[in-house]
């Protein structure tokens, strides 16, 4: 069919296609409304990938709850391909397709699997990927063809999806669109008269193309419901709320001047989504309809009947098929029942069984259940859901029926449809329920309201549904008891100022564990005790904690690990806290559970910046900010608040302190208000402003339901309240410390602790105390505070006249802040040595501060030896994509191979000379 006006269209198309071409890859959404001539547009791209390998997929409406359906139809020709996958990537797609049995793949590491594939095919032909009816397309193969949409760069991949707007507006979301809107007035008049035989009257014409607001297809469909009579005089059009209402109705009309057989196999058709002639006619043979039946369909121009069964357009199923009876429908769902493998495909029979029910069913219910749990094990989260929930409507026994409504519930929770889960609970609690069943209702709805960003709702419900599990599953309670200390620190002073403290007394208050304690036993009751004992009543169970957690299995890791750098964190253990992270982060990545990457990596991204790797932990902010991307799974931008205050970069941790604040104040997080308030602190004693130091320093450390970024407060507090001529404020900030500090005896913590009581020594007592702050400083890892001691040391030493050590001191402290690029606190010891009569240039800036994070990123994974393919597999980027940055970073560092990347990355960051 020849295209009537779309020239500027067809210009963008093309232009796709040649960016594709030239290995620039691109996906765009072609949205608008029913009929408006997406399909038609596609046709046009598909003539102009001559020589390009072509896949398609078609969402269809009764296929929404069957997971990754649409995904293996667009991977299904590329499927030679995948055993050539690493092998977590290839295990993911075999699994989600049924190709071989396994747990669950994390939903991302399958769409990091569908990345690699695309990539590996568009490297032997370009690629060019339909997704048609996107809004009827599963939930998981929306998200997944989304992420690699977002992953694409450097490829020779088309991807063009396409979504009616209204009910598809949700689907593909943040992708770059193409509106398709109707025809201008003089081509939708062309359009309509090339397809009208015979006279026209004007008025007629004009109220067609008036209403048709220039639909393609409505022009082209409504005149054929018409006579040549109503065309020519006027007569008999009716007025129809919208535009896709007139087609389908048009559609229908044309279909109920069909016999009944015709009109049944029609129905067959729309209800079987895969266009399966085999499975059609089997159905039919059920039903009694010879196949002869679907000639006068097709010679109406409703459908193609051939390799597979094509309707002329995606509104002619879903008028079909709403345009049927129930009973008609429910007997065509029977037929297909029947007519479907149950060994094969025992999945969408149980769905056809379901349609086809017209009442209570526990037979069909029961299989339903079944093919939730082969859902859940293929990782589809939503599709359990889908069939739970049928579950539900089909049982009558209110005690089975409440049952299901609760796992119904729980499938919808691991799927992220909250509010699902709050109508699922509620047909639950209607329903007999056990003890067990309402602590699991309880425990449902806490962890819907931690997911969902309602903090300050979620520790006290937590708090409910763990007290109810004590006397039922112990083990349990205390893994929600640790899910609801988590988040009350996250909720901080919002969840109620005594909640702490009852959540904590419940915890003291449980059963003695075995004498074989777990773990998670240590870790609940030292950070219980903090807020019941105090902090020197905790410590030693914390220091025991620190060292259980060390190697906890990967289950626990992924239930409740991330909180298991909390021990550590709590008792000044910074190489505990470095290994668990990670440790735990390479089996996160190892179990491919990409949801869970962001919380690991700001755990070891804050230790990385503490121990002065900034590169290091600028690259696990940047990898954190490729899974929140790619996974929508954002946290505080932890890791960066702590490495820009630390270097000092005073806009960008402005910029990132609002942000915090802002999203501790939306989603009720005082957590990140308190590591937004450190953070300032540290900034500004690097930049001298101290009274704006002690005012952040003080609002980090009133929040005592959390011990780390309080406590860590305190240093900078003493610091600030020195400098700023309030000593009474820094002795009471230096008691409170000290609270932290003493009952731990490791260096870190002494060592801080000298180095504040030197703040408020004089003479002799002074110098000892600076001294053994650098001494034991010296013995860690914390080379940013070692570095701040000889600062400390170096200014005092100065204003006591003794100029000679003072620039020996200022000398090793400028030179370990530059090295590590604490630029704020670097001019402090630079103005100090000038003020002892050295000379020193301000430092300029390097080539490498060029590049950007993920540049930055590249350049260290690639100078470690790591391949494209594995950096791109840790990244969510293909190897072309990665190589296409290496290239950029070759040309902004001045070098032309990998090799010259060991020598240029690694000048930046020599070890500092210790004194």
């Amino acid at each position: 069919m020849r295209l009537v006006g779309r020239r500027n269209e067809c210009r963008v198309l093309d232009e796709l296609l040649a960016d594709a071409l030239g290995g620039r890859s691109r996906v765009t959404v072609l949205r608008g409304a029913a009929g408006v001539g997406k399909s038609a547009l596609v046709s046009y791209l598909s003539d102009g990938a001559s020589g390009w390998q072509v896949t398609k997929a078609v969402g269809v409406e009764s296929e929404l709850e069957l997971p990754y359906s649409g995904l293996h139809q667009l991977c299904a020709p590329m499927l030679d391909r995948v055993d050539h996958l690493p092998p977590p990537q290839r295990d993911a797609l075999r699994t989600v397709f049924g190709l071989s049995s396994g747990p669950a793949p994390d939903r991302f590491l399958v769409g990091l699997a569908t990345l690699t594939l695309v990539a590996d095919a568009a490297e032997r032909q370009p690629l060019l990927c339909i997704v048609e009816d996107g809004q009827w397309l599963d939930q998981a193969s929306e998200q997944i063809i989304a992420f690699v949409g977002r992953r694409l760069l450097a490829e020779r991949v088309l991807i063009v999806c396409v979504a009616r707007t209204e009910s598809g507006d949700h689907v593909f979301a943040g992708l770059p669109e193409l509106t398709i809107a109707g025809l201008a007035d003089d081509d939708a008049r062309t359009l309509l008269l090339e397809h009208v035989h015979g006279p026209m009257d004007e008025a007629v014409r004009d109220q067609i193309v008036a209403e048709s607001h220039g639909n393609p297809l409505a022009l082209l469909e409504l005149p054929r419901t018409w006579s040549g009579v109503d065309l020519a005089g006027g007569f008999g059009l009716p007025v129809v709320p919208t535009v896709a209402g007139k087609i389908e109705q048009s559609y229908v009309r044309r279909l109920l001047r069909l016999p009944p057989d015709t009109q049944l196999l029609v129905l067959v058709a729309a209800a079987e989504p895969l266009g399966d002639p085999v499975l059609l006619r089997l159905a039919a043979e059920t039903l009694g309809v010879d196949m002869a039946a679907a000639e006068p369909a097709t010679a109406a121009g409703l459908l193609e009947i051939g390799a597979r069964v094509e309707f002329e357009h995606p509104l002619v199923r879903s008028a079909v098929y709403r345009a049927a009876s129930e009973t008609d429908r429910q007997h065509v769902h029977s037929a297909l029942a029947d007519a479907t493998n149950p060994d094969t495909d025992p999945d969408r029979r149980a769905w056809h069984r379901a349609r086809a029910a017209p009442g209570p069913d526990e037979t069909v219910a029961v299989e339903l259940e079944r093919s939730a749990g082969r859902a859940q094990a293929r990782g589809g989260v939503a599709a359990a859901a889908g069939f739970l929930q049928r579950a539900v409507e089909l049982t009558v026994d209110p005690g089975r029926r409440a049952e299901r409504a609760l796992a119904a519930a729980e499938a919808s929770l691991r799927a992220g449809a909250f509010d699902a889960v709050r109508a699922l609970l509620a047909t639950a609690e209607a329903g007999p329920l056990e003890a067990f069943q309402r602590a699991r209702v309880d425990l449902v709805r806490g962890h819907v309201a931690f997911a969902s960003g309602f903090g300050s709702d979620a520790p006290q419900l937590l708090l409910e549904a763990a007290r109810r599990l004590q006397p039922l599953d112990l083990e349990l309670a205390r893994e929600t008891y640790l899910t609801a200390w988590g988040a009350a620190v996250f909720a901080g002073p919002l969840a109620g100022a005594d909640l702490m403290l009852e959540l904590c007394r419940s915890i003291r208050a449980l059963p003695p564990p075995p004498q074989t304690s777990r773990p998670l036993h240590l870790l609940l009751d030292g950070l219980a005790m903090l807020t019941t004992d105090g902090r020197a009543a905790a410590t030693p169970t914390l220091q025991h904690a620190a060292k259980a957690l060390a190697d906890i299995p990967v289950e626990d890791v992924l239930r409740w690990g991330w909180l298991a750098t909390g021990a550590s964190d709590a008792v000044w253990d910074d190489a505990s806290t470095r290994s668990i992270s990670a440790r735990q982060l390479r089996l996160v990545r190892e179990a491919g559970v990409l949801s869970e990457l962001p919380i690991h990596l700001a755990a070891l991204g804050l230790a990385s910046a503490w121990t002065g790797d900034f590169a290091g932990a600028a690259s696990l902010a940047a990898e954190s900010e490729n899974v929140a991307a790619a996974t929508g799974n954002r946290i505080a931008p932890y890791t960066l608040l702590r490495l820009r205050s630390l270097q000092g970069r005073e806009a960008e941790v402005s910029a990132l302190i609002a942000g915090a604040v802002e999203q501790a104040t939306g989603a009720g997080q005082a957590l990140a208000a308190s590591n937004a308030q450190w953070a300032a602190a540290v900034l500004y004693n690097g930049l001298g402003r101290y009274e704006a130091a002690l005012s952040a320093a003080l609002r980090a450390a009133a929040n005592t339901f959390e011990p780390w970024f309080s406590m860590w407060a305190l240093p900078e507090l003493v610091e600030a309240a020195v400098r700023s001529g309030n000593p009474e404020r820094a002795r009471h900030g230096l008691e409170q410390l000290a609270e932290t500090t003493q009952p731990c005896g490791n260096d870190l913590a002494l060592g801080i602790e000298a180095r504040c009581r030197a703040l408020l020594s004089d003479g002799p007592v002074a110098d000892d105390l600076y001294r053994e702050a650098v001494e034991r400083l010296s013995r860690t890892r914390v080379r940013t505070e070692l570095a701040r001691a000889h600062l400390l040391y170096g200014e005092w030493l100065r204003r006591e006249g003794r100029r000679r050590s003072a620039r020996e001191q200022l000398h090793t402290a400028h030179e370990m802040l530059e090295s590590l690029g604490m630029e704020a606190f670097a001019e402090r010891a630079r103005r100090e040595l000038v003020a002892t009569g050295e000379r020193l240039r301000k430092r300029t800036a390097e080539t490498r501060d060029q590049l950007s994070p993920q540049e930055e990123q590249i350049a260290r994974l690639a100078r470690d030896g790591l391949s494209n393919a594995e950096i791109g597999a840790m990244l969510f980027l293909s190897p072309r994509t990665v190589e296409w940055h290496l290239r950029k970073v070759f040309a902004k560092l001045g070098i032309s191979s990998r090799t010259a990347l060991h020598t240029v990355i690694e000048s930046g960051e020599r070890e500092p000379t210790l004194a």
